[in-house]
């Protein structure tokens, strides 16, 4: 099984992040903080279709001594694929190389990298949907037929040579699977969809990572930070860590359900995992334009925000607890988030009518 110090890592430019500490995305002082991933497949808690895909796929591999299928890990950020590909390697007894779709801006990038792996290999591209046109053009004959086709010279002299690969395997991740050009996802022969994380399966994270950093922790205080992480062990391990640091400098150390309660209140964030800044985007729309509908342009110059973080970043878990609804005519704000910041509701008299495209 391959160390660490094995797998070959290619430095990848910092994700999309939004700054909050309920955001799903990887901020820079986690990157190498990889002490608390899982190391196998029954370490891992959670997704549980998902693992017993992956063990039967894995064991007819090994079974057949062949390498894995190329695989594709789509859903929201936080959620383990990186994680899993990890597994993968551990499980296939392989080296895992690393890279992510922003750092090949050229075609050249990704054949240095294809012609340096060795059979068997795991070639791990995070943000596979952020690759350009041209890479996945050298791509495609890689994945299909472990071939690489490049151009020697130019003009009437050029010629084109086609290399052999070993036999290796892609995993993909992404966060926008629709942005994934067809060609390109229809090369995967596995494609498994992450979901968010119930609050036993999070509880059972908390607890395991509390254990391998020492932390002593009690129950009701794992159940207070699971049921703030929105369903996402990042987030779910962030708050642990934040957490932890309350409980060594304002009680005696221990993670209770007060310690934790007190601690996650202090950063404000509430029972559902909401921050200033979701409360903030409810307030707008219910206090200022009346509970909707509001355009989207118009709430982003409200609250001083781009309007694409608004609708990839803050607007999706709004949308799974009910709390807003995206119109042909703008977002409105429903019942339920009236009742979660405790202001009066009065409904409606006139049905809101579904999402529809285009948006605002």
């Amino acid at each position: 099984m391959p160390t660490q110090n094995e797998c070959s890592r290619v430095t990848i430019p910092t994700m999309n992040d939004d700054g909050r500490i309920v955001s799903g995305g990887l901020k820079r002082d986690e990157r190498e903080n990889v002490a608390l991933r899982p190391q196998l497949l029954k370490d891992m808690v959670g997704q549980d279709r998902v693992r017993e895909n992956l063990k039967i796929t894995i064991d007819a591999a090994k079974h057949r001594k062949e390498p894995l299928d190329h695989t594709l890990f789509y859903g929201p950020p936080g959620l383990g694929k990186t994680s899993l590909a990890h597994v993968i390697a551990n499980e296939m007894g392989a080296n895992i190389r690393i890279t992510a779709g922003p750092s090949i801006e050229r075609a050249g990038d990704l054949a240095a990298i294809l012609t340096n792996l060795k059979a068997n290999d795991i070639l791990f591209i995070d943000e596979v949907h952020r690759l350009g046109r041209a890479v996945e053009e050298i791509l495609y004959p890689a994945m299909e037929d472990f071939v690489l086709d490049i151009v020697i010279g130019k003009g009437p002299a050029a010629k084109n040579v086609r290399l052999r690969l070993p036999r290796f395997t892609v995993i993909g991740a992404t966060t926008q699977l629709a942005l994934l050009a067809a060609p390109l996802r229809d090369r995967f022969g596995s494609r498994f969809r992450l979901d968010y994380y119930d609050q036993q399966a999070l509880q059972s994270i908390i607890t395991r990572a509390a254990q391998m950093l020492n932390v002593p922790i009690k129950p009701e205080g794992t159940a207070e930070i699971a049921r703030r992480s929105r369903g996402t062990p990042r987030i779910a391990l962030r708050l642990l860590r934040r957490v932890r640091d309350f409980a060594q400098t304002r009680a005696d150390g221990v993670i209770t359900g007060p310690v934790s309660g007190a601690a996650l209140e202090l950063l404000e964030i509430d029972h559902l995992g909401l921050d200033d800044i979701d409360r903030r985007y409810l307030r707008t729309i219910i206090e200022k334009f009346n509970g909707g509908p509001v355009g989207l342009n118009t709430i982003a110059a409200a609250i001083s925000e781009d309007q694409s973080t608004i609708e990839s970043v803050y607007e999706p878990y709004l949308i799974q607890l009910g709390f807003t609804a995206r119109t042909p005519r703008g977002r409105v704000a429903l019942a339920a988030a009236y009742e979660h910041l405790g202001i009066p509701y009065d409904a409606p008299s006139h049905p809101i009518p579904p999402e529809q495209p285009p948006l605002f």
